[in-house]
């Protein structure tokens, strides 16, 4: 068994649909755990069919998974969840508070049969007094601060991924290891949860400790205020866009050796905080220096003397990004055929990625392997 697949014998019954839960099972199975994917009978998850931004989520989060159907809604159904969860080292779920429990899939049920059981609930809030709400990422991302400080100054930005989702699901995965690591010390599984808002509010502490360290709020990062003097966009000779930091002195001496320009040389920029002060000239002077030059030639220089830079791109880039083309991708085949890559997950065991062992999968896929045997199987 390679490193990579260190969940290799672990199961892993997956209830869920959108990105948190799947994102969850994503890592999990990407680390070599047997992911069944619990759809509804018929067309499968309702995921699987969104368009416009949602059309990806699906193709994003269900690779290496295997794919059963099941009718919640008959009583054979729910005999045959509860015989799948008998089975599992690990549950995971993310619906609404209660809807679960309706059925007898919550963990206090499901532990009665399968006390070994880790049993991971998704959810938009953690305990206290929001717990009962619906969340989505955008919603926690307007009551985390998260959309104040991305957005221009008075207009709330979302970010432009589901960042909140998807680090929730990493979250969720990171609850799972350590509880399964506190199973192999007591033989008994527990329950666990991530939540949404919570993962928003750990994303700004960072901004919340800025004001306890300073005594006053942050402004939106639109606002143009950086800890940095040199750490903005700039438009090169050619009209691209690039990304150039300069965050330690030692930068600030390759930065202005490189460039070779008196102007930089003013005692006014002198240290980092005194650069951060006096941004107001300093960036139209480093602007107009950039502007006299291509940005392959500023990539160049950037890369040869170690500075922080980066061309603004879209996603659409990441496809023939040649960093991602050398191990960071995973060949993927769509629905109908279609053959595309998407970034693996960004760790490393190793000289290993994990990769794909098994395609994405078509609604119950895999009834006659997962389901089959439990229909003979004495359970609840």
């Amino acid at each position: 068994m390679s490193a990579g697949l260190a969940l290799d014998g672990i199961r892993v019954v997956e209830f869920s649909h959108m990105v948190m839960g799947p994102a969850c099972g994503l890592v999990l199975a990407d680390l070599g755990a047997e992911v069944i994917k619990v759809e509804p009978a018929g067309k499968g998850d309702p995921t699987r069919y969104l368009k416009s931004t949602g059309a990806g989520f699906f193709a994003s989060f269900n690779r290496n998974k295997k794919s059963v159907t099941i009718d919640l809604a008959t009583p054979e159904g729910l005999a045959t969840a509860r015989r799948l969860a008998a089975t599992a080292d690990v549950f995971l779920e993310n619906f609404r508070p209660g809807a679960l429990a309706a059925k007898g899939l919550d963990y206090d049920t499901l532990a009665k049969e399968n006390p070994r059981l880790v049993y991971c609930s998704l959810k938009g809030f953690l305990a206290g007094p929001y717990e009962k709400r619906t969340a989505l990422d955008e919603v926690v991302q307007m009551m985390s601060g998260l959309a104040w400080m991305t957005g221009p100054v008075g207009k709330p930005l979302r970010a432009g991924a589901p960042v909140n989702d998807m680090m929730g699901g990493m979250f969720g995965a990171i609850a799972v290891l350590a509880a399964l690591r506190e199973r192999d010390r007591t033989g008994k599984g527990q329950y666990v949860q991530s939540g949404l808002f919570e993962n928003a509010a750990w994303l700004v502490s960072t901004h919340m400790m800025q004001e306890a360290v300073l005594g006053a709020p942050p402004v939106p990062m639109s606002a143009g205020r950086r800890a940095w003097g040199v750490y903005d966009v700039f438009t090169t000779a050619d009209g691209a866009s690039l990304f150039v930091g300069v965050v330690t002195e030692r930068q600030w001496e390759i930065f202005t050796r490189e460039l070779g320009e008196s102007a930089l040389l003013d005692p006014a920029y002198g240290t980092n905080n005194e650069r951060s002060a006096a941004r107001e000239t300093l960036i139209p002077l480093v602007a107009s220096i950039l502007a006299k030059r291509s940005c392959a030639e500023l990539e160049s220089l950037c890369e040869r003397a170690g500075l922080p830079f980066a061309r603004v791109q879209s996603p659409s880039a990441l496809f023939h990004d040649p960093h991602l083309a050398a191990g960071g991708m995973v060949d993927l085949e769509l629905p109908g055929g279609k053959a595309t890559r998407i970034p693996a997950l960004p760790i490393q065991f190793g000289p290993d990625r994990p990769g794909l062992r098994l395609p994405l999968p078509e609604p119950g896929a895999h009834n006659a392997e997962i389901l089959g045997p439990l229909a003979a199987a004495p359970g609840p």
